[in-house]
């Protein structure tokens, strides 16, 4: 890897000079490390975390709780993820801080503490980076002011925003416009506090790792498909939280190898949550050789390995809506494996990727462009018109436009691919996984 003169703040990546061989292990799931972050500091007590991941995003959950008057105490460790302890501010609830909560990046740090600060009569204003500061905010708020909280300035839907919790929420049945975790988050952690039960109904399952966390700090949950609920008022009581790896980022490993010839790998001590590995189904329905076996819980949460080798013959397949919450971080990624396979594979439903950490529906249409695989948007549906035998053109510079999905995505184009590719802002992988290229080229030695 190197950096290219030519293209300012861009990163050279070549193809790699032997397949992937071996087993790895991927960085704590970014899901469940802000969870057990948050949830620390909300609760009554000191709670031992390991496990977490050491990532850009991560860091502003963990100094946005010490602002508001939790103690955090986690150490880098030897295998690069962060370990130690949080105490909470509990019953006593968090403290006003001095200045705006800078959540930098993170749209999971911001969303989520306007749930963490629903029941408390202090003001904080929440903001972010440039683009964050572009990402919608009413789906959380608009829930949040139903229960009594306020948001000021009032009608804003964007960051910068500050939050008024009140001691008085209420509880709240909410049918929600879209699956998202992060709003189902929100929702339960006020109806933490409120009093009667506060249920969210989603249109298709999202992530669950809120309704498997929270009863390990103390506080029970109802959970059903489509559906969850919690009954208040309750409090959230100190405990031992253990993060397994991140699908999310094994899924890049893992498409490493479908792509690259003779590879064969497995990764270790990855979430198995069901809510995740949709990425898994999709590159089997696709053909590929990849399979998952369960050794293990941390708390509620499967972890186990996932097997992948080399499959030369791919073919395109149909994800349904009903799929995508379970791989809407994975879309990009797959949409590149998708290129290199016969037929077209259709995305159904994924508006959602027009509001990330950018438009990535547009950008992955834009990048496979560049390598020129017919990708368009019907809709909110994504198409990719494969390949088989794609060869990379020489001299392509993809854009990850500053967002980490993409960046992995399109190194792997130079990795996986028969000439180097030059992508620019490389170094957005610091968001959600720092040593990637590092894992990847031990896996090609």
């Amino acid at each position: 890897m190197s950096h290219d003169p030519a293209c300012l703040a861009s990163t050279m990546i070549p193809p790699l000079s032997a397949p992937l061989h071996g087993v790895a292990t991927v960085p704590g799931d970014k899901s469940i490390s802000h969870r057990a972050v948050l949830f620390a500091a909300m609760a009554e007590g000191t709670s031992h975390l390991a496990g977490v991941l050491d990532s850009d995003d991560v860091r502003s959950s963990m100094a946005a709780v010490r602002q508001l008057g939790a103690q955090v105490s986690l150490e880098k460790q030897p295998d690069g993820s962060l370990a130690g302890s949080v105490t909470g501010w509990g019953v006593a609830g968090p403290r006003k801080p001095e200045g705006a909560v800078d959540c930098g990046n993170s749209g999971t740090t911001a969303r989520l503490l306007m749930g963490v600060l629903a029941p408390w009569d202090v003001p904080v204003e929440i903001t972010g980076d440039e683009s964050l500061s572009r990402r919608p905010m009413r789906r959380i708020t608009a829930p949040l002011m139903k229960m009594g909280v306020r948001f000021l300035p009032e009608g804003r839907e964007t960051l910068p925003l500050t939050v008024r919790g009140t001691h008085g929420l209420r509880a709240l049945t909410y049918d929600a416009p879209m699956a998202s975790a992060q709003l189902k988050t929100a929702v339960l952690l006020a109806g933490v506090y409120a009093k009667g039960t506060t249920t969210v109904n989603e249109p298709a399952p999202s992530r669950n790792h809120t309704e498997l966390m929270l009863p390990e700090f103390g506080v029970s949950t109802t959970a059903a498909n489509c559906t969850a609920g919690v009954t208040g008022p309750q409090g959230l009581a100190a405990c031992e939280v253990h993060v397994p790896g991140d699908p999310s980022s094994a899924a890049f490993l893992v498409c490493a190898a479908v792509l690259k010839r003779d590879s064969a790998i497995q990764v270790e001590n990855v979430s198995l949550n069901t809510a995740r590995i949709g990425f898994t189904r999709t590159l089997e329905r696709m053909g590929a050789e990849v399979s998952v076996q369960r050794t293990g819980a941390a708390g509620k949460e499967p972890f186990g390995t996932i097997s992948v080798c080399y499959t030369a013959n791919l073919h395109g397949c149909e994800v349904p809506a009903e799929k995508i919450a379970s791989i809407v971080d994975e879309v990009p990624v797959l949409a590149l494996v998708a290129a290199f396979a016969r037929g077209v594979t259709v995305f159904r439903e994924v508006g959602e990727l027009r509001v990330k950490e950018t438009d990535r529906l547009a950008a992955v249409v834009e990048g496979l462009a560049h390598l020129g695989v017919e990708a368009y948007i019907d809709g909110n549906d994504l198409y990719v018109e494969g390949q088989p035998g794609l060869a990379v053109p020489e001299g392509v510079t993809l854009d990850s436009k500053g967002d980490h999905r993409l960046a992995m995505t399109w190194a792997l184009a130079g990795l996986t691919g028969n000439t180097p590719v030059c992508v620019e802002n490389f170094d957005a992988v610091r968001i959600s996984y720092p040593q990637f290229l590092e894992d990847i080229e031990r896996l090609a030695r």
